[in-house]
């Protein structure tokens, strides 16, 4: 694919789901518009229900727009869908290999509904396991694999035929801290080989770290597209004093407001956060007021703003929701 054509361009994507009419009914995305440039990671921010797989099922052809156009890989999807199929890899949060088979057997049946000769297709599968960390387990039937070797694995399998462009829904929703973490390393590994990825995610920290650009959607609607840099500044400045208290911080939250020289207090259970221009100014009477409260600070830090804080500003959603949707982080 031609660096110049974008890998993914949306324009006033809309999806209406009953009325009939096209006009009246749930709308799960409303009129979005935006643009990946090939060789990217972009991501698709947002709590559940926003939008974000509806959009992605739409580009992959599993959902017809109401109304709106999409190009992927430089075809429009409406007119080109297997051509589409072909330039694509997907990794959906609810599809899963074949249980009773292994590995090896998973990325060989799949490359050969993809044509592959069987000694390209041993090649590439081999490859591939290598490549996730798999090949050790490759004769292994998948129903023994933790989660974070099936979701390898799924990857694997999406990138058998060698794609331009890798959609990933969730891909770290139900892991442990160590297999996110070393999801997150490959798809960096396969965006430096040139691979265009699309990612959604409820995870801030995650779009953050991974993403070039970040679109975040809201009820349907991109509410702003940019870097996550360009994202962060849009937040008045001023910094923000994280502590951590050994219990909850319910007790003493109208004593962490009465402090002079803070803007804003936000409690969430044990960590409280503190907007102030001037933290040297707030940190004396912080630490007086916990010694005072008999209250233990576990941590204390100051940041600038980050993009939970833009995501808030943007969105008006506590990014605590976020993350009670999906359980635990990895």
């Amino acid at each position: 694919m031609d660096d110049c054509v974008p890998a993914i361009e949306v324009k006033e994507l809309t999806k209406r789901y009953g009325g009939g009419d096209g006009r009246s009914g749930v709308v799960a995305v409303d009129r979005v518009s935006f643009r990946v440039d090939s060789g990217a990671i972009f991501g698709f921010l947002g709590p559940n229900g926003a939008g974000k797989t509806t959009t992605i099922r739409m580009l992959i052809g599993l959902t017809r727009p109401t109304s709106g156009g999409m190009a992927v890989a430089g075809l429009d999807v409406a007119d080109h869908p297997l051509a589409v199929k072909e330039r694509i890899g997907v990794v959906s949060d609810v599809a899963s290999p074949y249980a009773e088979l292994s590995a090896l057997d998973n990325l060989s049946f799949v490359a050969r509904l993809h044509g592959m000769s069987r000694q390209r297709r041993m090649e590439r599968a081999e490859e591939m396991l290598r490549f996730l960390g798999l090949y050790e387990i490759r004769h292994r039937p998948t129903m023994t694999y933790s989660t974070g070797q099936r979701k390898r694995l799924m990857i694997a399998l999406a990138l058998i035929h060698e794609p331009q462009i890798l959609f990933l829904d969730e891909p770290t929703t139900g892991l442990d801290v160590q297999s996110a973490r070393r999801i997150r390393e490959l798809l960096r590994e396969l965006n430096d080989r040139g691979v265009t990825v699309l990612l959604t995610t409820h995870y801030i920290e995650e779009a953050d770290e991974l993403c070039g650009r970040i679109a975040i959607i809201n009820q349907g609607k991109i509410v702003a597209v940019d870097t996550a840099e360009a994202l962060k500044s849009r937040v008045p400045r001023r910094e923000v004093i994280e502590v951590t208290f050994a219990d909850a911080a319910d007790g003493i939250s109208g004593r962490l407001r009465e402090l002079g020289h803070v803007d804003e207090v936000v409690v969430l259970g044990e960590r409280v956060r503190l907007y102030a221009k001037d933290p040297s100014e707030v940190l004396p009477s912080l630490v007086d007021l916990a010694r005072e409260t008999h209250s233990k600070i576990v941590s204390l830090n100051t940041s600038r703003p980050s993009l939970e804080d833009a995501f808030v500003l943007l969105t008006g959603l506590d990014p605590e929701v976020m993350g009670a949707e999906v359980g635990p982080r990895g």
